[in-house]
Parts: structure tokens; sequence; C-alpha cells
């Protein structure tokens, strides 16, 4: 370790954390109010669409309550020709809808992505972690998967629910209270996939980055396993956390997929009940024939949105996991702000009682160190492997940052200079040289 003596402690930063009220959004919440125009065009054309897929009830409706008891064919080719007509509109806003999520996802990768390759590079400068760098890319990838996939759509759908219940009522009140009940057992059994996937796919999340750790870890010291003969240890370590993945992955996959069953057949009997109540009460005179299909139609119309949301409540919950560990990490590495102009160091740098940690510990390597050249001027640091060599190199080109103490380029302290302005006037050489690939 490189000292002068001084003796002194070092703190791992905390990210801030903001009180519950007035706290500012999250960038991820920014980015995505910044398409609050096409948010509310998804919200008006799911409105659109929901109307529209009335179509099929009414259509039935009127076919078996008009057109065959008074045998009238323009009648029926005219309620024909508008039935297509609908549902060719609804088949365009679908579309439109698809495409407009499919962009939002796009727009939100579009604003994030530079920020979160930037953390990619901080993370290990100020945390010392090595273990699945590439984890904040692919949690930005589930959320914009999750906001162009089918998701979306059907949290869309939910609100109009209580529209299909209103009118299986209008029907006939025992249409309506059995459509009412099977939308009750439905939202049962969304909550308990819920609560039943909630830890399980936690646990996925955690066990996947320790997995994906192992590996990229292996990949990147490749020739001293192979040197040394540890692969297979390793792979047997990487076969440990593989196994632990895979079986949490299956609890919970077993538990949104079985529900996932159980609400499916739950919706075809409750289908056929409903049938079955507009058959009874046709027979004793209280509805027609007609109400027994469109009855039908619009109580599976109205379970729909619940049981498309529990088949893709296992994405939902893993889009959930990326939003809160994306959120954390942009709020730990807040944006750069803007560089001061500053000119060309050629003067000096001036060493001020500057002591160092290395990322992620707590342990002084470097303490109190001082000392001030001028242009022209060399400095050799001679010591045994481990004093610090190589700490003290990383604080001079600002690789990390002083607990204690500035370094100065010609007055100007050496955090106020960006990277990419200080990068041109320095050579370095890293002790693990790793070379980027050429155009």
């Amino acid at each position: 370790m490189i000292s002068s003596g001084l003796p002194g402690a070092a703190q791992r930063p905390q990210p801030a954390s903001a009180g519950p009220h007035g706290a500012e959004p999250s960038e991820l919440a920014t980015a995505l109010s910044a398409c609050r125009t096409a948010l509310i065009g998804i919200a008006v054309f799911s409105g659109m669409s929901n109307v529209l897929m009335l179509t099929g009830a009414f259509f039935m409706l009127e076919v078996y309550d008009r057109v065959l008891p008074s045998r009238s064919v323009p009648t029926l080719v005219a309620l024909t020709v508008l039935a297509i007509t609908l549902f060719i509109a609804l088949g365009v806003l679908d579309f439109i809808r698809g495409r407009i999520l499919v962009r939002i996802g796009a727009s939100l990768d579009e604003q994030l992505s530079g920020r979160v390759y930037d953390t990619l590079i901080r993370i290990p400068l100020k945390t010392g972690s090595r273990s699945d760098g590439l984890q904040p890319l692919r949690d930005l990838d589930n959320i914009r998967s999750f906001l162009s996939g089918m998701g979306p759509i059907a949290f869309c759908d939910l609100p109009w629910i209580p529209l299909y219940l209103v009118i299986c009522f209008m029907f006939h009140p025992l249409i309506g209270f059995t459509a009412l009940f099977g939308a009750v057992v439905l939202a049962v059994i969304t909550l308990l996939t819920e609560f039943r996937t909630r830890k399980p796919m936690q646990r996925v999340a955690h066990l996947g980055h320790l997995r994906n750790g192992v590996a990229e870890l292996s990949q990147r010291n490749a020739e001293a396993l192979t040197a040394m003969g540890m692969a297979a240890r390793v792979a047997a370590r990487w076969g440990e956390a593989n196994r632990k993945y895979m079986e949490t992955q299956r609890e919970a996959s077993d538990v949104a997929g079985g529900l996932g069953a159980v609400s499916k057949i739950f919706r075809m009997i409750l289908q056929s009940g409903v049938l079955a109540v507009g058959a009874w009460l046709v027979i004793n005179g209280q509805a027609t024939a007609g109400i027994i299909i469109a009855g039908s139609i619009l109580s599976a119309r109205a379970l729909a949105p619940v049981d498309l949301a529990i088949a893709n409540w296992k994405s939902f919950a893993a889009a959930r996991q990326s939003w809160r560990r994306l959120t954390r990490l942009l709020a730990f590495f807040p944006e750069r702000g803007e560089p001061m102009a500053l000119e060309a160091p050629q003067n000096s740098i001036a060493v001020e009682g500057v002591s160092a940690v290395p990322p992620g510990d707590q342990k002084i390597v470097v303490q109190d160190i001082q000392f001030t050249l001028q242009a022209g001027s060399g400095l050799g640091i001679i010591g045994p492997s481990g004093s610090g060599k190589s700490c003290l190199a990383r604080l001079l080109v600002g690789v990390w940052q002083p607990v204690r103490g500035k370094i100065r380029l010609d007055g100007a302290a050496l955090d106020q200079w960006t990277p990419e302005t200080l990068g041109p006037h320095i050579g370095y050489l890293p002790q693990d040289v790793e070379l980027l690939s050429g155009n």
C-alpha cells in the first residue's frame, strides 16, 4: 500500500434515496412520459376496438331475433356487409395499435440505450463488480419487448370489462350475474398468479444474474482456466448455478402455466354456463334465442382480457423486475453534467493529500500521497507487487476517484475534465490489456 502513514478510513458510496413525498420521477418514467401522445392514442384506439368488439354479439342477436323470424334476405345482406365493414375497421385499429406499441418500445430504447451503455462502463469503476455486466442491457430489452407485445393490450382492455358486463345485465340479470361471477373468479386467479410468481421471478432474476456472471468470467479468463486445469471445476460451478436457475424458472413456469390452464378451462366452462342460462331463460319465455348466442359472445369477450393478462403475467413480472433494477441503477449513476470548457493541460500536475480505496471495497490502498510535477518532468514509482503503484496510476488518469484529497491539472481538479476531453492527452496501459475490434 502506498501511504505516508496517516490513518484514514473510507466508506463505499451509497446511492441517494428520495423521500416518498416530492420525489422526482425516474429516468424511465420520464422517457415513457415523452411518449404521452402515443399512449393517449393507444387508449383511444383501445376504446374504439372494444366498442367494435360488440359487432359479433349484436350481429348474432339481429340474425336470430330479426332475420330468421322475418326470413328477410336483404336485411341479412345489409347486416353482413355492415358486420364485415366493422370487423375490417377493428382489424385496422388493432394493427395500428400494435405498431404504436412497437414504436413506443423503440422510442424508450432510443432514449435510454446510451445512458444504459454508459452505466455498463461506469459500474466496474464505481463498484468493482465484474459479474454479468450486460444485465442492464437485458433489462432494457425486457422492458422494450414487453411494451411491444400483447401484455399492454391486455391491460388496456381490462377497463372495458364493465361495459360488457353492463350489456350482459341488460340482456338479463341472470346472464349478467353469471358473467360477473366469472370475472370475479378470474380476478382471483390473476391475484394468485401475482402472489405465487412474485418471489420465484425475483429468484429467477437473481440466479440468472449469477449464472451469467460465472459464464462471463469464465470466458474472460479462458486462458488461465485452461492453463491451470481449472476449467472443469469452474464448469461444475456454472452447472450448479444453472441447475438452481432452471429449477426456479421451472417452478415459476409451472405456477403461471397451471393457473393459466385453470383460467382457460374455467372460461370455457363459463361460456357453456352462459349458454345454459340463456337456454333456460328461452325455455321459460324470458329471453330470445339471439340473447343466448350474444350473451355467450359478450361474456367470453368480457373475460378475454383477464385471460390474456394471466397468459402474459410472466413477461409482465420480468419487465417489472427489469424496470426496478434499471431505475435503481440509473439513480445510482446519474447523468454526467455539462463539462467546463478547459484548455488542454500543459503546465503541471499536483497531487494533494490523495487517499483511495478500490471500487466496491473499504480498505485504503493509497493514502495521503502528495507531489507536484511541472511540464517536462518525470516521476518513476517503484515498489513491491501489491504496494499500490497501479492504484496510484488509476487515480492519476481519473479511472478511480480519491476518497480524500485532490488531483489537479494546471490548477483545475481532475474531476472537472471529462474522459473524452482528457483522454487525448493521456497515455495509459492497464494491467489487463484488452483491445477493441477495428473497423
